[in-house]
């Protein structure tokens, strides 16, 4: 123990430490909100009822849905420019530059990168000759973007943070606005950026790519969204989450600072919902967050429902008690350090199994088509289980799926709890002895000599 926790703290440290890390995964949560307000929107227009589109229709008319379906392709479809202008912010605030124009020169190194010169296409997919069109094509700014939108933030503001650190600004005579001031101040490290983007397109203009962003998406974003959508990766990254949690880590927090790929296969994968085409990816957030982990890291809601039915210790039976109703959204913090499942080798092995065989029984049921494909719909994570299941993929099957593997939960924790259950049952009544022997008094040894 003391061995493992040598090598994962200092590891641990320097992946919550990271500021360029600490950027992306703050880039992606500033995002966040936008993105589970357009799935609701979404979600609305979809409703997994039978009927539901012909009752609305009724009252609202035809193409009701096309009014709900423009907020969530205003969030979705521009996943990619939220993914600079929220990573830009981040990585400006980090490394001690102006957060705005950091977000700015972020997106419009973004600009300079992607093709902003199209061949006019029918719908039909006819190339139009000769009609070409100037503007943001979504293939850019959508979820193939968002991998050239952190380079350009990360790599963008960290060189305009660098110029702003050696002093290449126009310093302007005091009196001046404190904003027309900030905006001077920020023109060298802002031209700064512009002209290396400005030289990277050229450079790139010359080969077979034609542009940075479809040299990215071949050979960087798409090699990962392959190996993200694989068992392999996400029971590596379900088995470090959970093992962080055993030494008192935040898991999620070390581990999707490095494993960001699944937002962007969720927004990939909620496009294809919304276009009506076949859904292309099963390892997304909301199939990590609604089939892996019930009640939070470790799928602890099996745990506290044992807690509160089958255990004597009085100890455990309260911490039960104030745990189950946060337990059920997700929340498990109280049995985390509280139980503890920190440092304790007894719960600490159904506590990384259970999301385990989860994950691995949710893929085959998914990949055999016993539960539909998640739809990419962000839920929030605290969404209770049996309406996550249900509303994430459409499917009143997912729903009973979740409550299988629940069950499932609750048998692999039993006898581990149990033994914990009687470890603590000894020591309270060992504790309840000791406390009424010193309340007892014994007038044997009392001597009136002595007095």
């Amino acid at each position: 123990m003391d061995k493992l926790e040598k090598i994962l703290m200092p590891m641990a440290d320097v992946l919550t430490k990271n500021r360029v890390l600490i950027a992306i995964r703050d880039g992606f949560l500033i995002s966040t909100p936008l993105l589970i307000v357009g799935s609701v929107f979404l979600l609305i227009a979809n409703f997994p009822i039978p009927g539901w589109d012909a009752a609305v229709s009724s009252v609202l008319g035809a193409g009701w849905t096309d009014w709900f379906k423009a907020v969530s392709r205003a969030s979705f479809n521009c996943t990619g420019l939220l993914t600079a202008l929220g990573t830009g912010y981040a990585m400006a605030r980090e490394f001690k530059a102006d957060k705005i124009q950091g977000a700015a020169v972020a997106l419009v190194s973004y600009f300079i990168l992607m093709p902003t010169i199209h061949t006019a296409v029918r719908d039909s997919g006819e190339v139009v000759e000769d009609a070409i069109f100037a503007g943001l094509d979504f293939d850019y700014i959508g979820p193939n973007g968002i991998f050239m939108a952190l380079i350009c933030a990360t790599l963008g503001v960290w060189l305009f943070a660098f110029a702003y650190k050696k002093g290449w600004t126009i310093k302007m005579p005091k009196g001046v606005p404190p904003a027309v001031a900030d905006s001077f101040a920020a023109l060298v490290p802002s031209a700064l950026v512009m002209g290396v983007a400005f030289l990277v397109r050229i450079v790139f203009s010359f080969t077979e790519f034609g542009y940075f962003q479809d040299f990215v998406v071949a050979i960087l974003q798409t090699p990962l969204e392959g190996l993200g959508d694989t068992l392999g990766a996400n029971a590596l990254y379900s088995f470090m989450c959970t093992f962080f949690w055993f030494f008192g880590i935040n898991g999620p927090a070390v581990c999707n600072s490095v494993f960001f790929i699944g937002n962007v296969l969720t927004a990939k994968q909620l496009i294809a919902f919304e276009a009506g085409e076949a859904l292309p990816y099963i390892f997304t957030n909301p199939f990590s967050n609604f089939f892996c982990n019930f009640g939070g890291g470790g799928s602890t809601l099996s745990l506290v429902i044992l807690m509160v039915t089958v255990c004597k210790s009085e100890r455990i039976k309260q911490l039960g008690k104030l745990s189950i109703v946060p337990g059920f959204f997700g929340i498990n913090e109280p049995i985390i350090f509280g139980l503890p499942v920190v440092l304790n080798p007894v719960i600490a092995i159904p506590f990384i199994l259970v999301p385990m065989m989860n994950l691995i029984l949710s893929y085959f049921a998914t990949l055999w088509g016993i539960i539909p494909r998640t739809t990419g719909v962000n839920l929030p994570w605290t969404t209770p289980i049996g309406f996550s299941g249900w509303l994430a993929t459409g499917s009143w099957r997912a729903s009973v799926w979740q409550i299988f593997l629940l069950v499932l939960g609750l048998m692999i924790y039993y006898p581990f709890i149990r033994t914990l259950d009687k470890k603590y049952l000894a020591e309270e009544a060992a504790a309840a002895n000791e406390s009424s022997e010193e309340d007892d008094i014994s007038f044997d040894d009392l001597d009136l000599d002595n007095l």
